[in-house]
C-alpha cells in the first residue's frame, strides 16, 4: 500500500545545546561532494511505544546508508560499528565525537509514535567540521512504510550535498514474464528503486503490457489482452482496484496520462479505423481527436499538455 509522505519541519522538545566547533577549512554546500565523501549514518533512536524499536532504527539507518553508497558519491560509516545517540542529540550532535570517526557529514534522526497510530520520522544532515545543520525533513508514515521515509531522508541528504535532484524515493513498474516458454504469463509488477517491496498488480489471467504511471504516481494505465482483444485498464496502486477505461468490447490500447493527470489519451479501433481519443481520468464519454483513414497510435503529450505527438500508418499499409 502506498501512502503520500507529508514533509514537515520537525523540532525535538528537549534538544541539547549545540557545541562550539573550531573554524573549518571549508564548509559543505550544494555540489560539494564529487565522490567518496565519508558520511556517518548511525541507527536512528526510537521512542517508546514503537514496535521493534532499536531494530527499526537500525533498519532505517541501513536503508539510508545503502542508498547513499549506491550513488557512488559517499562512503557511509554505520549503522553497525559506530556509536548511537539519544533523541535530543538528533538535533544537537556531540560533534567532537563524530569528528573522531573521520566523517565529514553526519545523518541523524529519530522515530516517534503518533496518536493516530502512524510514525513520525525525523531526518537531519550536519556538516561535522563546521558543526552546523545543513538540512532537516520530517515524514509521517504508516508503521509498515518506514522504508519510504528512509529513502526520502537519503534523497534530502543526496540533494543537499550533490546539488542534484533526488531519486531514491522512486518506484519501477514493469512487465514481469514468468512460466514455461509455451505458456508465458505477463503481469504488471512494481517495486522500489532498490528492489524492495516487490509485488504484482495484475493476476496474470490475461497478458498485460505498456504500464504507465500517472504524474502523481497513484495510478497506472496499461493494456490487457482480455479475451484476446486489447483493452486499456486503469488501476489504483494503493488499493489494487482497477476498471476498464472504455467499457464494452472495443479495442483500446497505447494509453498515456496528460501532464496534469486529468486526462488519458489512447488509441481506439472502430469500423476498420484507428484514431486517437481522450477521456477524463475518472471516466465518461471519450472525445475523438483524429478522424483520418489509417491507424493513429502511440500518442504522447508535450510537457505543457498543449500538443500530442503520435504515429500514423496510412490505410494503404494496413
Amino acid at each position: 500500500m502506498r501512502s503520500v509522505l507529508a514533509a514537515a519541519l520537525l523540532t525535538v522538545a528537549s534538544a541539547a545545546l549545540a557545541q562550539d566547533a573550531p573554524a573549518p577549512e571549508f564548509e559543505l554546500v550544494g555540489g560539494s561532494v564529487k565522490g567518496n565523501m565519508t558520511i556517518a549514518v548511525p541507527g536512528f533512536p526510537v521512542a517508546p511505544g514503537v514496535a521493534d524499536g532499536a531494530g527499526l532504527g537500525r533498519l532505517i539507518g541501513n536503508v539510508i546508508a545503502s542508498d547513499l553508497r549506491s550513488s557512488g558519491l559517499f562512503t557511509p560509516l554505520g549503522p553497525e560499528g559506530i556509536g548511537g545517540y539519544s533523541i535530543p542529540e538528533a538535533t544537537a550532535p556531540a560533534f567532537p565525537e563524530w569528528r573522531s570517526t573521520g566523517a565529514q557529514a553526519l545523518v541523524t534522526g529519530f522515530v516517534q509514535p503518533r496518536p493516530d497510530g502512524r510514525l513520525t520520522v525525523g531526518c537531519y544532515l550536519f556538516d561535522v567540521a563546521a558543526g552546523r545543520e545543513l538540512a532537516r525533513q520530517g515524514y509521517s508514515v504508516g508503521p509498515g512504510e518506514w522504508r519510504r521515509a528512509a529513502h526520502k531522508c537519503a534523497d534530502a541528504v543526496y540533494a543537499r550535498l550533490s546539488g542534484e535532484g533526488p531519486f531514491f524515493d522512486s518506484r519501477v513498474v514493469y512487465v514481469a514474464e514468468t512460466g514455461p516458454k509455451n505458456n508465458r504469463m505477463k503481469r504488471i509488477a512494481i517495486m522500489d528503486a532498490d528492489g524492495s517491496n516487490h509485488r504484482y498488480l495484475t493476476e496474470g489471467k490475461a497478458t498485460a503490457l505498456t504500464p504507465r504511471f500517472s504524474p502523481d504516481g497513484r495510478q497506472l494505465v496499461y493494456t490487457s489482452y482480455l479475451g484476446r482483444m486489447p483493452r486499456v485498464f486503469v488501476i489504483d496502486i494503493a488499493s489494487g482496484n482497477e476498471r476498464m477505461l472504455v467499457p464494452g468490447r472495443i479495442m483500446t490500447f497505447a494509453p498515456r496520462f496528460s501532464p496534469d493527470g486529468r486526462t488519458i489519451v489512447f488509441s481506439m479501433a472502430q469500423n476498420g479505423n484507428t484514431d486517437l481519443y481522450a477521456v477524463n481520468v475518472y471516466g465518461g464519454p471519450p472525445r475523438r481527436l483524429t478522424a483520418t483513414p489509417g491507424a493513429d497510435t502511440s500518442p504522447s503529450y508535450s510537457p505543457d499538455g498543449s500538443k500530442i505527438v503520435f504515429a500514423r500508418a496510412p490505410s494503404s499499409s494496413i
